[in-house]
């Protein structure tokens, strides 16, 4: 009987998903993928401990306003019409 590792997949199991990923995502972006995969556990082992070290303030938003114009906005098609005839 095989040996049971994780969930219920063996070695054989494990490699071939190894191998799915790695021909879908390629090489380059696995350190990458496993860096983020990584960060989640981690993040997901601090939320369930109760951990209270993750900043949940809003941070401020800067707000960058066009510079005004000299004329005012137009706001009707018949407005338009008339600048332009004119």
């Amino acid at each position: 009987m095989a040996t049971l590792l994780i969930g219920g997949l063996g070695p054989g199991e494990l490699v071939l998903i190894l191998l799915i990923v790695l021909i879908i995502f390629g090489a380059g972006k696995l350190p990458q993928i496993g860096d983020a995969l990584g960060k989640g556990i981690r993040n997901f082992k601090s939320s369930a401990s109760g951990e209270e070290d993750i900043d949940v303030a809003p941070k401020p938003q800067q707000t960058s306003l066009p510079p005004a114009s000299s004329t005012a906005p137009v706001t009707d098609a018949e407005e338009v019409s008339v600048k332009t005839e004119s």
